[in-house]
């Protein structure tokens, strides 16, 4: 990027709301490195933060859209003025405090994080319960299936019984009706076995 360019532009751009302590810096680092912009970013005593940034007026245009929707924090303000560019600026950079500063800024990005997560678990651990609750129902319900189940196989086991004693009366029954026909076919048999005998022997006496 050649700074003097016509096309070029740089704007002085005060961002106020949480943007220490929450990787704001770096959020905009990585979206000027992206489109390619020139600049830096420091912060404030007032806890603000200071950027100046250059390049293209398209691209400039989509960085203030971009820095106002930062992934942690919250952005409040946003206050743009027009700059003279800087040919000696060739990339984008952090411009750091002091180290105790930097470390207190570390930390309280990693502690945003954590309550970051922190709250999105507290929302896991709501709906777990909810899930929890809804499983308690469905234990009920299916102890109520259960119960259900073991009347249904109670009256099926009674209603087979009775149908196993009605069958073993008509079996027997029907034994007894099977034996005395047999019998009385065998008492006719012998009866008409008894008569042909008798026929035969008057036959031969008629034929002498």
């Amino acid at each position: 990027m050649k700074p003097n360019n016509p096309q070029t532009q740089a704007l002085q751009i005060t961002v106020t709301g949480k943007v220490q302590r929450v990787g704001y810096r770096r959020h905009i680092l990585d979206l000027a490195q992206e489109l390619n912009l020139n600049g830096y970013i420091k912060n404030q005593p007032d806890g603000s933060v200071q950027i100046f940034i250059q390049g293209p007026k398209e691209k400039l245009q989509e960085f203030i859209k971009r820095i106002r929707k930062p992934p942690l924090g919250k952005v409040e303000t946003i206050q743009i003025k027009e700059a003279k560019t800087n040919p000696k600026i060739k990339t984008f950079k952090i411009i750091y405090g002091e180290l105790a500063e930097e470390l207190q800024e570390g930390f309280g990005a990693m502690q945003t994080v954590f309550l970051e997560y922190w709250n999105e678990f507290r929302d896991y651990r709501k709906e777990f319960r909810n899930y929890r609750e809804e499983f308690k129902n469905y234990r009920e319900e299916f102890r109520d299936y259960r119960n259900e189940f073991r009347s249904f196989v109670k009256r099926t086991e009674e209603k087979f019984n009775t149908i196993l004693n009605k069958y073993g009366e008509i079996s027997e029954k029907l034994t007894v009706i099977l034996e005395t026909l047999v019998r009385e076919s065998k008492e006719t048999r012998q009866t008409l076995n008894q008569t042909m005998k008798l026929l035969k022997q008057a036959i031969e006496k008629l034929s002498k």
